[in-house]
């Protein structure tokens, strides 16, 4: 009877122990709460830094695009007697002998054609590039050359405008003043190499939106994001 009484103690404080056990090897509700503020905090720090992080890629590919477009753009203008091809021609790509016929984005993209070159932009082009497309105009004077493109998902509008010489005013070109941001709307027409950008909104990229925003304007580097 002894024996059979310690055995049924034995087995009680052996259940006893694993149920502590068990216990103790779980979670409390304040350590789950714990645990879940800490990933909510994390994910609050990580996905605008992402978010970020993907921004400035795509604005770096379009600031790429356009350095491209613009070694083009400048090889076009040796080819043409120093001076920036004024043809409207855009349909196909053609020999250098009739290069001064074709619109420089036609040239432009005969040259490279990895660029998302939009060849039916006219100057009365109202619409705005579609997000990752590059553009092109020259001057009526071929003094000048700007290409522009719309970088994807940020809406910044970026441009570099060559000036080998005066412009004389049409397009986009305005007697506007290099600095961050521009005193005046439009790409500066007197000689030299500027970059800007602009935050697409109510002034769309385009020649229309060049013309009326307030970019961001540096030499001889892009500026910060408007």
């Amino acid at each position: 009877m002894l024996s059979s009484l310690m055995r049924r103690l034995n087995e009680r404080r052996a259940a006893e122990f694993e149920a502590e056990g068990s216990a103790e090897a779980g979670f409390t509700l304040i350590e789950l709460m714990v645990v879940l503020l800490i990933l909510a905090i994390l994910l609050a720090i990580a996905i605008p830094t992402f978010l970020g992080v993907t921004g400035s890629a795509n604005d770096r590919a379009a600031q790429s695009n356009l350095n491209t477009a613009l070694t083009n753009a400048k090889s076009i203008y040796e080819q043409n007697s120093q001076a920036y091809p004024t043809g409207t021609a855009t349909t196909t790509c053609a020999a250098a002998a009739t290069i001064t016929n074709l619109a420089l984005a036609v040239s432009i993209g005969c040259n490279e054609p990895s660029l998302s070159m939009n060849t039916a932009i006219t100057a009365g082009d109202t619409v705005g590039l579609a997000a990752g497309a590059t553009a092109a105009i020259s001057s009526n004077d071929g003094n000048g050359a700007v290409v522009y493109t719309l970088a994807k998902a940020t809406g910044e509008c970026w441009w570099v405008s060559d000036n080998p010489a005066t412009i004389t005013a049409n397009g986009p070109w305005t007697a506007a003043v290099a600095g961050l941001p521009a005193t005046v709307a439009g790409v500066p027409e007197a000689q030299g190499v500027y970059f800007g950008v602009f935050k697409v909104g109510t002034n769309l990229c385009n020649q229309a939106g060049l013309l009326a925003a307030h970019s961001n304007i540096a030499t001889p580097g892009f500026p910060k994001a408007a």
